[in-house]
């Protein structure tokens, strides 16, 4: 198997660049599968900067570089695992595919609030790593709950953007973008106040685009980040969506871009499942709609690009069910999304030694992040908790798993 570094390719007539393509010269089942995985952040553990123990780490986004670094971020969460609080954003970077990682670093801390929501891209012309985030004040959350006052301004949730020139060694202060990027009010006119940037990562489309799926709309550049617009995301009829959260974002072959949504309550209510829709940055979508097969708990899921040479494949993972979030599985579609005829549960190969998480019932499952590593394993960060109750005072840590198409495959005839 050549070691083809990701440039550009020549796909179904169209120049898809940026995205790591696998040339097979056999079919994926012959080789041997093969998974290892490994506590990446271990919450409530040994995980200290600058004089914090962190109580739990949550919210991953995981890119692979131009130069093959993986980069693996987190919310490092000071003193619980709740949503609101002392949270920072936090990384670690491999050299080796995983194999190894270095310390904990910091992309920012600075002052008591909420920095979270890691949505990070990587642009392919330059190397350069963008890292979107969401911000409140501390004493702010969604809920207004344990004390805290209730998000209901636009000004209490922002948006913020960092980068990175160095190969992730360094990153920028980051910049409040929120005036450029977040609407000020909704559809019916009420302030947009809460706000949700990814969580996970963006992608470089065929023309360079760099997109960030965030609530409700697409965040994008076509000058490489020198500009960022808003796209705010609507049906045929010109109505805006609003009935989804916490998106991802995949070009298709046939160049639109596919978003694979949670759905805010209400909506998930009527269909337990994830909400799909197609479209692109200068037209209309597709209404959002259950993808009957893509069950859902409620919570984010991750999407995945894995080749687009024949058969194209497209990996999507989140947990498989209506009602636990520990039930963690990969799905892979040859048809650009519209069926996933193939699946494995993370549980059939679960890790080795719970005890090196410690003394609870550890579970694994819940938010994910997924990129292909440079020797063409699937690459995901997924959280594990230390109690399957998942009570607000136990830690949260985050496992890196590598599995190869075989592993996936399972024995099944592409």
């Amino acid at each position: 198997m050549a070691n083809i570094r990701r440039t550009s390719f020549l796909v179904a007539g169209c120049l898809l660049a940026g995205l790591a393509v696998t040339a097979l010269s056999r079919p994926a089942g012959a080789a041997t599968p093969a998974h290892s995985e490994r506590l990446l952040f271990d919450g409530g553990g040994s995980e200290s900067l600058n004089g914090i123990t962190y109580h739990s780490f949550r919210i991953p986004s995981l890119v692979r570089t131009r130069s093959n670094t993986l980069l693996a971020f987190v919310e490092g969460r000071a003193a619980a695992n709740d949503d609101h609080g002392n949270i920072n954003l936090l990384y670690k970077r491999s050299i080796d595919n995983g194999a190894s990682w270095s310390g904990l670093q910091e992309v920012v801390g600075a002052g008591l609030g909420t920095w979270g929501n890691p949505t990070a891209v990587v642009d392919e012309s330059n190397n350069k790593v963008w890292l979107f985030m969401s911000w409140n004040p501390a004493g702010y959350s969604i809920n207004g709950v344990d004390g805290t006052t209730k998000i209901t301004a636009w000004e209490h949730r922002k948006v913020y953007v960092s980068s990175s020139t160095d190969d992730g060694l360094s990153f920028s202060d980051p910049v409040d973008m929120t005036a450029a990027l977040k609407p000020r009010t909704l559809a019916n006119g009420d302030p947009w106040a809460w706000d949700a940037i990814g969580p996970g990562v963006g992608i470089q489309t065929s023309t360079g685009r760099l997109v960030i799926p965030a609530q409700h709309r697409n965040i994008y550049s076509d000058d490489h980040g020198v500009s960022w617009k808003v796209q705010r995301i609507t049906t045929s009829g010109g109505a805006y969506q609003e009935g989804t959260s916490e998106g991802t974002v995949l070009e298709l072959t046939d160049g639109r871009l596919m978003r694979n949504d949670r759905a805010t309550t209400q909506v998930w209510n009527t269909g337990k499942r994830r909400w799909v829709s197609r479209g692109t940055i200068g037209g209309a979508y597709t209404t959002f709609a259950p993808d009957e097969t893509l069950l859902d708990p409620a919570m984010q899921g991750s999407v995945l690009r894995y080749n687009l040479d024949s058969p194209t494949r497209i990996v999507f993972l989140n947990s498989a069910s209506t009602l636990t979030r520990t039930k963690m599985n990969l799905r892979i579609s040859y048809d650009e999304g519209k069926t996933w005829p193939v699946h494995r549960f993370l549980s059939d190969a679960p890790l080795p030694d719970w005890a090196a998480l410690g003394s609870g019932a550890w579970a694994e499952g819940g938010y994910s992040s997924m990129a292909k590593t440079a020797d063409y394993y699937v690459g995901a960060l997924i959280e594990v908790n230390e109690d399957r109750n998942n009570t607000d005072t136990s830690h949260v840590s985050i496992v890196f798993r590598k599995v190869n198409l075989p592993w996936i495959l399972n024995g099944a005839t592409e």
